[in-house]
């Protein structure tokens, strides 16, 4: 029962690691991720179960998200005018069909057949959605020097910059609690200006991704361009 607890709890939370760690009371995560990696017996049984329900999960938040698609609530970030294209794409094909093909029903299980591949390359982050389907396009493999790992680097990621991030409903209450709190602290009279501008920048970057949330899932049957760039900062989302 606790194997299948904690498998749950990695493959659908970001962080889930540190969290089986805590629970296990293991001094270090390489301990843990030993646990989970461990070939053979119970350890090659936990981490394929920790696969199976990864991949269950990233299925379900990928339809999910195409049914947004289709009610018209589209999604932001850089990464959207890809993820729309595969969406038109899937559209399409449930559309395209003829009379003369009664077997081809257009169920849920047509819609995970055309989306799994799709699935295969979403990874969550903590307010984002991340395809990971070109590693050379990746902002965190970039930024980390390599272009060679097959699963991006989520503690680098950043999701406003990076051609393969996405932001969906789910995730502004998020960014809308980060955008408060760094407006509190510029609102803070003991906070040092130079310390202020710096969190004035990063508080409009929150609110740039709030407000391509907000447009996009506001607009039906539109494509959301690419965010504007703060001076200075490279275009990657057009790279």
């Amino acid at each position: 029962m606790l194997r299948r607890t904690l498998a749950q709890a990695l493959a659908q939370r970001p962080g889930g690691l540190l969290a089986a760690k805590i629970h296990l009371k293991h001094v270090s995560t390489a301990t843990t991720e030993g646990y989970a990696n461990r070939p053979g017996g119970s350890q090659a049984l936990f981490h394929a179960e920790v696969q199976e329900l990864e991949e269950e999960h990233h299925l379900r938040l990928t339809i999910d998200a195409f049914r947004q698609f289709q009610a018209g609530r589209l999604p932001g970030g850089p990464g959207a005018r890809d993820l729309i294209a595969t969406f038109t794409h899937v559209d399409d094909a449930l559309r395209d069909r003829t009379p003369a093909e009664p077997s081809v029903l257009d169920t849920d299980r047509r819609i995970e057949n055309l989306l799994r591949a799709q699935a295969a390359s979403l990874h969550v982050g903590p307010a984002n959605y991340c395809w990971f389907r070109d590693p050379s396009k990746a902002l965190c493999l970039r930024l980390a020097g390599t272009t060679e790992a097959t699963r991006p680097l989520i503690g680098l990621c950043d999701s406003a910059r990076c051609p393969q991030a996405t932001h969906h409903a789910c995730h502004r209450p998020i960014w809308a609690e980060q955008a408060a709190t760094f407006q509190a602290f510029l609102g803070n009279p003991r906070v040092p200006t130079g310390e202020k501008t710096r969190l004035r920048r990063e508080h409009d970057r929150v609110q740039r991704v709030l407000d391509s949330i907000d447009e996009a899932t506001s607009t039906a049957g539109s494509t959301p361009a690419c965010p504007p760039v703060p001076t200075g900062e490279p275009d990657i989302c057009r790279s």
